[in-house]
């Protein structure tokens, strides 16, 4: 390897090697170096943590909800509870955004998005919770996949099925849900059996609790589910294969419209909080 070739670690196996080599000579990587440069671009916008990255995000956009249109402090659920306006400014999705005012886009940014105090607080620790599994279980670029893709999946059907104004990220943690359940029916063992089992205990919660409070939209659950579960089955995890460039290209895409969805909506709230009322 000549002084003049840039080394780098390979993204995959960890050996150095030069970084405009075509493929790997260890592991076989096509392109290491725009893996390595797509890891830095991913960084850059999620850090170490996406997690954390993601909780960060969510809790910006409530506090910005809260600042664009006023505070309600009317019902315990609805506690500290962002205005209609200041909701419908940044993305919330459902018929009368979408259909209504052909805001597509909300489709993803009524992910980041909460109702309250309790709302978003329910939603981290969840996310908090079920997140580093699926993180650690599937890989970074899947998991980017389960989040953002289940997430419009599951306020696609919503829309579908006439559900006139709602958010929260409870549909993509649904969706980490559903891909929970498949990796444990899939692995199968003792331990696939016990993840499995707890998996379900989480759709029975999600049953119960939609029972028992009302604008609780089930419809984004169950379609956050089951996307889950199918996403999970085409992509794979972790102990069943490798994350294929396909499911690389298709993380790097759902990061940059994500980013840019989220930043078209603060710009057009900021421009429009005074001109639009609901």
């Amino acid at each position: 390897m000549s002084s003049g070739r840039k080394s780098i670690l390979c993204p995959n196996c960890r050996k150095l090697i030069s970084r405009d080599e075509p493929a790997c000579p260890y592991c076989g990587l096509i392109r290491p170096g725009l893996h390595n440069t797509a890891g830095v671009i991913r960084k850059i916008f999620l850090g170490s943590d996406p997690v954390r990255t993601i909780i960060y995000v969510n809790i910006v956009f409530y506090v910005l909800s809260l600042f664009l249109g006023g505070i309600s402090t009317e019902g315990s659920l609805n506690f500290m509870s962002p205005s209609s306006q200041s909701l419908f400014l940044l993305g919330a999705s459902g018929t009368i955004p979408v259909i209504g005012a052909h805001r597509y886009w909300t489709l993803i940014s009524a992910s980041f998005l909460h109702g309250g105090i309790l709302h978003i607080a329910f939603n981290m620790m969840a996310l908090y919770q079920l997140g580093p599994f699926v993180l650690r279980e599937f890989g970074f670029h899947r998991f980017i996949n389960l989040y953002i893709i289940t997430g419009i999946c599951g306020f696609a059907v919503s829309v579908l099925f006439g559900v006139p104004f709602t958010i929260g990220a409870s549909a993509s943690i649904c969706g980490l849900i559903g891909a929970i359940i498949y990796f444990g029916k899939s692995r199968g063992d003792h331990y696939g059996e016990i993840i499995y089992k707890e998996a379900m205990g989480w759709v029975v919660g999600l049953i119960v609790f939609g029972l028992i409070f009302s604008g609780i939209n089930n419809w984004a659950h169950g379609g956050g589910i089951l996307s889950g579960i199918g996403l999970a089955f085409l992509m794979g995890y972790n102990d069943s294969k490798q994350e294929s460039a396909w499911i690389k290209l298709l993380a790097y895409a759902c990061i940059l419209i994500t980013v840019l969805v989220l930043i078209w909506a603060v710009a057009n709230s900021m421009l429009n909080v005074k001109e639009i009322s609901i």
